[in-house]
């Protein structure tokens, strides 16, 4: 493996001030890239630029709050200032509020939504146009298998990791002709976010480092677009949104109780595919349609 595959490219890593982020900042410049450290914080952002610096990395500072654009604003502009060009996002930063859905205050719902998707958005969008300009743009949302699969206590959570992945895949497709490719990383790590959840014994196979290699694979000059890499305790899996084949229900009075019947013929995953975009469905579904029409006029 080469240890300088992201040599002079330029990188920002949100929330990166400690757990994951840290060790994404960290691995990035190992790397060879030159990294913006964003966070609330200014202790833990210096700290972790004083790790990237002492082995010769070249790290900035940034103290921004993600929901807020103009501090996306300000942190985009010096590391193009000052590198002329920005060439990785990695969206990391996010917050936990857990409760179960009925007794989950509203406003925990809106502030977990607002820094993991409106943060991404805000950050993502600060360096769209230069990366599109530039003609090159890696850039990662952090997903989660709370958000592809489910975990209790955290719909607000779930909702907004599932919310970034419908993010990823539709600028993944805008962005694909300028060679801006985007993807998502869905982590399984030991951070304040875990703290309490899980044994002694699992958190300590589930360092943040072990999950940092991932990212070097979605950032590089080879890196996949439309992809979900799962990561932790040094394992690596991808996840996909599917489509069964499904049937075709008519005549129009008797579809409900068809559906309602066959559902198991629906779920069937014999023939899935992953779409390549969500026009995918319409075509399936109007072929089948139009398929069942030339039957009965046959």
């Amino acid at each position: 493996m080469n240890p300088q595959r992201l040599q002079g490219r330029v990188a920002i890593v949100t929330g990166a001030g400690g757990g994951l982020g840290r060790t994404h900042a960290l691995e990035l410049a190992r790397h060879g890239a030159r990294v913006v450290v964003n966070d609330l914080g200014a202790d833990n952002i210096n700290a972790v630029v004083d790790e990237i610096r002492r082995p010769g990395g070249e790290p900035l500072a940034h103290a921004g709050d993600l929901p807020r654009a103009a501090d996306m604003d300000a942190m985009a502009a010096p590391a193009a200032a000052s590198w002329g060009r920005v060439d990785i996002l990695v969206n990391n930063a996010g917050i936990l509020r857990d409760r179960s859905f009925a007794k989950m205050a509203l406003d925990d719902f809106r502030q977990v939504l607002e820094v993991h998707v409106m943060g991404a958005v805000n950050a993502t969008k600060v360096v769209w146009a230069l990366m599109q300009e530039q003609r090159y743009g890696r850039i990662v949302m952090t997903t989660s298998s709370s958000g592809l699969y489910g975990n209790f206590g955290q719909a607000n959570y779930g909702a907004a990791k599932m919310a970034l992945v419908g993010l990823m895949q539709t600028l993944a497709l805008e962005g694909e002709k300028r060679n801006v490719r985007v993807n998502c990383l869905a982590p399984s790590a030991a951070t304040g976010m875990t703290d309490g959840v899980l044994p002694p014994e699992d958190l300590a196979r589930l360092q943040p480092e072990r999950v940092s290699p991932a990212l070097v694979a979605l950032v590089g000059e080879d890196a996949p677009t439309r992809m979900i890499l799962l990561a932790g305790a040094g394992s690596f899996e991808s996840a996909h949104i599917t489509m069964t084949r499904g049937i075709f229900a008519g005549p129009w009075e008797s579809a409900a109780a068809q559906v309602c019947e066959r559902l198991g013929e629906v779920r069937e995953r014999d023939g899935e595919v992953v779409p390549a975009q969500g026009w995918e469905q319409y075509r399936l579904e109007l072929d089948k349609a139009a398929a069942a029409e030339n039957a009965g006029a046959g």
